[in-house]
């Protein structure tokens, strides 16, 4: 999943919305209460829910559905590829899913990341930069935006090229895809529900 996806399935409260994103830059367990002492419990119990979520994504059948759409020159992204397509769905369909405006929510998220930038990684600190200044999460609802970002991910990744226009297997299969991702999210939905009520000791899990 990526940034808006886990967003959406985080629970409720900044600590965990914080770790919601944390999840893509705090690596190694989390049972030595490093990370719980840094951000607080609630951050690091989010970030053991976002790497299980990451999981059982990477192994949803509908999931799968749509990475084998992908053509063989980019299959190696295809997992790339498809969070940020589902990111799409969810982003140009937001008032489906959630109560707050999709503009409001990235608004308060965006004011959180400026509040507490000082104790974000280095690297979460340059993203977060740019992700405020050109609203990743409000863009994600463009087609023209998925392709910019993919294109512009396919500089910092080893034999990259590939992503390099590959918006254009979004758009080859629009209505399949939408169709998969439309699927999918009520079952992340409920997996993200009943791990985040096994209580707070979840995030103990490395």
């Amino acid at each position: 999943m990526n940034y808006l996806a886990h967003l959406y399935l985080s629970p409720p409260g900044e600590d965990a919305l914080l770790g919601s994103v944390l999840g893509d830059f705090v690596k190694g367990p989390l049972t030595n209460g490093d990370v719980a002492a840094r951000y607080g419990p609630q951050a690091a119990w989010a970030i053991a829910l976002h790497r299980k979520i990451d999981s059982y994504t990477d192994a949803h059948p509908v999931v799968m559905e749509s990475r084998r759409r992908v053509t063989h020159q980019r299959r190696r992204f295809a997992g790339i590829m498809v969070d940020m397509f589902y990111d799409h769905f969810l982003a140009r369909n937001w008032q489906e899913f959630h109560p707050v405006p999709l503009a409001s929510f990235a608004d308060d998220f965006y004011a959180m990341l400026s509040r507490r930038h000082a104790e974000l990684p280095e690297r979460l600190q340059r993203v977060a930069k740019s992700m405020i200044e050109f609203d990743w999460l409000g863009s994600y609802a463009h087609l023209e935006s998925i392709d910019t970002a993919l294109n512009r991910l396919s500089q910092r990744l080893r034999r990259g090229d590939a992503l390099v226009g590959s918006a254009e297997e979004l758009r080859q299969n629009y209505a399949e895809m939408e169709n998969e991702f439309r699927r999918f999210l009520p079952d992340v939905a409920a997996f993200a529900r009943r791990t985040e009520r096994a209580g707070p000791s979840y995030w103990r899990v490395p």
